[in-house]
């Protein structure tokens, strides 16, 4: 069964077949990344005028790709929640034309439910259950998958997700945008325990709240500039890495032995973090540990795709009257 995917929850223009929910036929991937480069972050209207710029040009050279048309799929997926609602508008209304023209189903697929799915193409051998860590821009989720469309939120954050925490110190540190990669880099050359940052604390032991650290970090370089002093930044860099990777590597290994999971899972755009992924691999002892190829833990269409399949079998469709949504639970049923 082949799934058409399309994408554009945020500044990635993405369009992907995928077979069975496991092998990539074809993935295309247009990125706005460097424009927004320019601003320190995504600006919502420019993202939507670029989908729109690029969508039937990205969905053709992925039926290209996959020497296929669209009669050669058995349905189109489409991110439909949550993200920035004028990109969303813009892949889902294609999709939603693409369907009605095609008389192929249209299936809505849940934008985190399909970083998760990410794993899928990477290890064609995984199957729930298992606990994942989603961390990516807007989102830092522990989620219990104990079936490939059933989800139990056991912890997320309750302000800034990793991310966004990313994104906001390397702009103030003015190590460019996206955050996490610049960070990264800056990172290797810094020492990580130079300067000594705060360890937030939730009322749900598995939540997660990174403003507060983004702050403290954003004070140490404003403190350190009206006083005349240089910051090393790398150290910076390296001190706020380390922490966020401690807390999210803690709080995933601890849950995975207290719920009882043998199979432990990063996925999104934070889970290219190397840090971040060695601690997490040091800290569930015995248990087997699962990461994304890089290509794709950032917004991608594959995972969409892959996703699609799954929500397809298990017989969730959309109509033409399907709407995007901002913000939704992993959860929603």
């Amino acid at each position: 069964m082949y799934i058409l995917g399309i994408e554009s929850s945020c500044d990635e223009t993405a369009a992907s077949i995928v077979e069975n929910g496991r092998i990539i036929a074809s993935n295309i991937v247009y990125s706005q990344v460097e424009e927004h480069g320019l601003y320190g972050g995504v600006v919502p209207e420019i993202a939507s005028r670029r989908h729109i710029d690029a969508i039937s040009e990205v969905v053709q050279k992925c039926f290209d790709e996959a020497k296929m048309t669209v009669n050669d799929v058995d349905a189109i997926a489409c991110t439909f929640a949550p993200g920035l609602i004028g990109a969303l508008l813009v892949g889902l209304n294609f999709a939603k034309g693409l369907s009605y023209a095609s008389g192929k189903p249209l299936v809505p697929v849940h934008h985190l439910r399909g970083h998760i799915a990410a794993l899928y193409l990477t290890y064609p051998e995984l199957k729930p259950p298992f606990i994942c860590l989603v961390a990516s821009g807007g989102h830092s989720h522990i989620v219990a998958v104990d079936d490939y469309t059933k989800f139990r939120v056991i912890g997320h954050t309750i302000d800034d997700a990793a991310g966004e925490a990313f994104d906001k110190v390397s702009r103030t540190l003015g190590l460019g945008y996206p955050g996490g990669p610049a960070i990264a880099k800056a990172a290797l050359s810094g020492d990580d325990k130079k300067y000594k940052l705060p360890t937030p604390h939730t009322e749900n032991k598995y939540d997660v709240s990174f403003s507060g650290l983004k702050t403290a970090v954003i004070n140490i370089y404003n403190t350190n500039n009206m006083k005349g002093e240089k910051t090393d930044i790398n150290s910076l860099a390296a001190s706020f890495q380390e922490k966020i990777a401690q807390i999210l590597s803690e709080n995933l290994s601890n849950a995975a032995k207290e719920f009882g999971y043998d199979k432990v899972a990063i996925a999104g755009g934070v889970s290219a973090n190397k840090r971040l992924r060695q601690l997490i691999e040091e800290k569930i002892e015995n248990r087997e540990f699962f990461a994304p190829y890089m290509e794709l833990c950032g917004d991608n269409a594959a995972m969409i795709a892959s996703r699609g399949y799954y929500e397809f079998i298990n017989g969730r469709r959309g109509n033409i009257e399907l709407n995007g949504i901002a913000s939704l639970n992993i959860d929603f049923d």
